[in-house]
């Protein structure tokens, strides 16, 4: 065998991982405990990085989340797994699997794929936002509630989903601020009213001009026209961008939601294009951390199977 033909050999793979996020390691942790030949290519940008501890795991509630990708990492490199900080960029049909070009010049050939991309979070354009977004600027009252519970929050709309977002978080506090930023009073139904009055939201019109924070904490959020209001939790409603670029390629079917377009998938989390499967914020707005394991073991141990009968099968034809 020439060193060419080692090299190909030594670049296939049963399976490729795209995103070593918490989806992507659990998937890559049953196949290697199923003893498949797995690559994950991490880029290395968690949608949770800005947050000091993930929440609402058991046994891992308040882990900061870097602590747990490199617990996960070491777990998968135990048994064999190859793991590259690297950027799929295209992926294309080959010879019955999928060949994966990295960025960084590397091309790969693959059984199976398993893409667990997850999504990005495009933040207001509010001054201050970005640089306390998962401290006291925060999105999700399940992930971040407890540790804000009693706060005077502020709930800046960008759509009238916003209306729902205010009410969910009056479960963590009695005192909350509805600033409508963006959406027009009148885009509120009689019914978002009668529900934001009876839930004891204060609602109030006006673009939010940014945010007022004094030792390092927010006391305040300031309207375009000057008046601040007293706040020291603001609750925002980023724009989720689902990493769907891969899929795209491969002509996965998509399906528009709310929160973005993301691929149709069955319970196993396969796509419409056989033998590609996805896992976590890849297929999902809502996937927390808890899920996109859960998502990566169920689509890792369908890789499995998919294989095993696949290799039974061409040794009957044959």
């Amino acid at each position: 065998m020439t060193e060419a033909q080692k090299k190909q050999r030594n670049e296939a793979y049963d399976v490729v991982v795209v995103g070593g996020g918490a989806a992507g390691l659990s998937a890559a942790l049953v196949l290697g405990r199923a003893r498949r030949r797995a690559l994950v290519v991490d880029a290395g940008e968690p949608r949770n990085a800005p947050a000091a501890h993930m929440q609402g795991y058991l046994s891992r509630d308040g882990m900061p989340p870097a602590e747990f990708l490199a617990a996960g990492r070491e777990e998968v490199a135990s048994y064999g797994v190859e793991q590259v900080r690297d950027r799929a960029v295209t992926v294309t049909r080959d010879d019955g699997g999928f060949a994966v070009e990295l960025a960084g010049g590397r091309c790969v050939r693959a059984r199976r794929l398993i893409v667990t991309t997850g999504l990005k979070d495009e933040l207001p354009e509010i001054p201050g936002v970005a640089e306390r977004f998962g401290r006291d600027v925060v999105h999700c009252p399940f992930c971040h509630g407890w540790e804000v519970r009693d706060e005077r929050f502020g709930v800046v709309a960008s759509t009238p989903l916003s209306v729902h977002q205010a009410l969910m978080v009056t479960g963590w506090s009695d005192d909350v601020t509805l600033f409508l930023h963006t959406v027009e009073e009148s885009g509120l139904s009689d019914q978002d009213l009668r529900r934001l009055a009876a839930a004891g939201v204060k609602v109030v019109p006006g673009e939010v001009a940014g945010l007022v924070v004094d030792d390092d904490r927010i006391t305040g959020v300031r309207l375009a026209d000057g008046s601040v209001h007293e706040r020291s939790v603001v609750f925002v409603a980023p724009r989720a961008v689902p990493r769907t670029g891969l899929l795209e390629q491969l002509g996965a079917e998509l399906t528009e939601t709310p929160f973005g377009s993301y691929p149709v998938v069955d319970a196993s989390g396969q796509t419409s294009v056989p033998g590609v499967y996805t896992a976590g914020n890849a297929m999902g707005f809502g996937e927390q951390v808890v899920h996109a394991v859960s998502g990566g073991y169920r689509a890792a141990s369908a890789v499995v199977g998919d294989l095993i009968m696949s290799d039974v099968d061409a040794t009957l034809e044959g």
